[in-house]
């Protein structure tokens, strides 16, 4: 069983012609609920911030304006996916297994990225022998 998770948010985009990412956060997470907890916590926390409601008193007048209808909707997304349970079951089964987990979504100008990964299998990954290649 993998007991600690590392987990990240990041958002990539190009700036002045390079691809950058942008971490916006990392957590080390004692157990597999609180890893999940984060990822939701995290995802939510995004879409909360890319479609805040109009009205909130944080956002000055007219600084929200509507997307194009052919935007792809990554608030939406990200919003479903916390709700999904069989997803967060997936996951949780994913993770628990020692695997890395990527969830990803994307609009025009911008790619947000939700992983996490056993800490454990990241050690064993270090640890495995180099294969030895036979001199010639």
């Amino acid at each position: 069983m993998h007991d600690e998770f590392l987990c990240h948010v990041t958002a990539y985009g190009w700036c002045d012609g390079q691809h950058i990412g942008v971490p916006l956060g990392t957590y080390r997470a004692p157990t597999l609920a609180l890893a999940l907890w984060w990822m939701r916590d995290r995802a939510s926390w995004m879409a909360d911030r890319l479609d805040p409601q109009p009205g909130d008193p944080h956002i000055p007048p007219n600084a929200i304006a509507p997307m194009a209808a052919s935007t792809p909707d990554v608030p939406s997304v990200l919003r479903s996916w916390c709700g999904d349970t069989a997803q967060q079951q997936l996951v949780a089964e994913e993770l628990a297994a020692g695997k890395l987990v990527r969830i990803a979504t994307s609009d025009d100008t911008t790619e947000y990225e939700l992983m996490a990964e056993s800490v454990d299998a990241l050690r064993m990954q270090r640890t495995l022998p180099a294969l030895a290649t036979p001199v010639a």
